[in-house]
């Protein structure tokens, strides 16, 4: 299957690729490329200038700030996003919390929080998975217990991602202890980081980065009124903001990317005196993630078009989230492996363009071992590769 562009399709391309070469800030797209880090400030910045195109939420409906995009035209977007190098904008409020108020919450909610989350002003974060609950989610002991017009929460979130920039977390909480299913007894509740005993605890991951925390909460006062939909339906909630999260985890865009980074790093790096790529064993496993990409690309497009016609995705975002970060793992072993040497324990200070090239060799080798790393992850958030796997076969074979 190839995607033909339609002439109006075309025409939106070339539209995203004069915005992005006229718009995306020299420091954003070298930080992206990997020269830098991406800092707060920077996803907010970029975050605004898409707000002033009024591309920051393309596929929420156009009533509520929606571009009115196809998916066919976001999944374009998204591609040439990747290929100059713009970030990504933060999937919490956007993505995942975004969907769920349109869909479930009041309009008290909407009227409240829809705005802070299309001009980026609310900054928010994820508090779904906790120690002892992570691929098992249901099992989560977080509690809320409603007082009044308050609810009082007490538990611990983890690998809350981002969570020390966070204005706003959306959580899952257990509301009913007594429910005859777990699942039955969990509320999905908003609360602002700034209240008194929340607390936020670092925890610094193998490639030496502050991405993800740990969130207690002691005895947090919460109004009632944060609570989304109905009490003891969170799971219902859940479960719809994980489909759309599992989709974008397929990370198509960021893998064709890698793909061609990969090919460049091959290309400069000496093998017996001859670059890399010309080594029939790499070129082998070079041909073979490609090949896996390109099927990952179709499926992802026939997707699209289903959808355009309105048809549920049903168990393909699954499947998208398994081999998407499946591929994206292969990639950076790949890089890893032709990196060689350079590919040595992180040290951040590597990350900074020009830094001792003698020693690294180049950009794409003193990425590649911090990403390599990072990448580890994708398979597990989201809802495990296994997990999805269980999702499939029930939805597919019906065991």
């Amino acid at each position: 299957m190839e995607l033909q562009l339609t002439t109006e399709q075309t025409a939106f391309r070339d539209e995203v690729r004069s915005f992005l070469k006229e718009k995306l800030p020299d420091d954003i797209r070298d930080a992206s490329k990997g020269a830098g880090h991406l800092t707060a400030e920077m996803f907010t910045r970029w975050h605004g200038i898409l707000a002033e195109k009024g591309w920051s939420v393309p596929l929420w409906p156009e009533k509520h700030g929606g571009t009115g995009w196809s998916p066919v035209e976001y999944a374009i977007f998204d591609e040439e996003c990747h290929s100059f190098g713009a970030p990504k904008v933060l999937p919490f409020s956007v993505s995942m919390l975004g969907p769920v108020l349109i869909a479930f919450g009041n309009d008290h909610l909407k009227e409240k929080f829809l705005p802070g989350i299309i001009d980026g002003s609310d900054w928010w974060c994820q508090g779904f998975s906790e120690p002892g609950s992570g691929s098992d989610l249901a099992s989560l002991k977080t509690s809320a217990v409603r007082e009044g017009d308050h609810y009082i929460v007490n538990g611990q979130k983890t690998w809350t991602t981002l969570g020390q920039h966070a204005d706003w977390i959306f959580c899952l909480v257990r509301t009913d202890t007594n429910a005859p299913k777990p699942q039955m007894g969990i509320s999905f509740i908003l609360m602002p980081m700034d209240l008194p005993g929340i607390e936020v605890r670092p925890i610094i991951t193998l490639d030496g980065s502050h991405e993800v925390n740990e969130v207690f909460f002691d005895n947090v006062k919460v109004p009632a009124e944060y609570l989304v939909g109905e009490e003891n339906k969170g799971w219902t909630y859940a479960k719809f903001l994980l489909q759309n999260e599992r989709i974008g985890i397929a990370g198509i865009g960021g893998s064709k990317e890698q793909l061609y980074g990969l090919k460049r790093l091959a290309a400069a790096e000496k093998k017996n005196g001859k670059p890399l790529i010309e080594d029939q064993n790499f070129k082998t496993k070079l041909a073979e993630v490609e090949i896996e990409l390109r099927a990952l690309d179709i499926t992802n497009k026939r997707m699209l078009v289903e959808t355009e016609r309105g048809m549920d995705p049903g168990p393909v975002s699954s499947m998208l989230k398994i081999r998407g970060s499946e591929v994206a793992q292969r990639l950076y072993e790949l890089k890893m492996e032709a990196s060689g040497l350079y590919a040595l324990p992180f040290q951040p200070e590597l990350e900074t363009e020009g830094w001792n090239d003698e020693m690294i060799g180049s950009l794409e080798n003193a990425i590649s071992a911090p990403r390599y790393l990072n990448t580890r992850k994708i398979s597990i958030f989201g809802g495990s590769n296994e997990i999805q796997r269980g999702i499939i076969s029930k939805m597919v074979l019906g065991f």
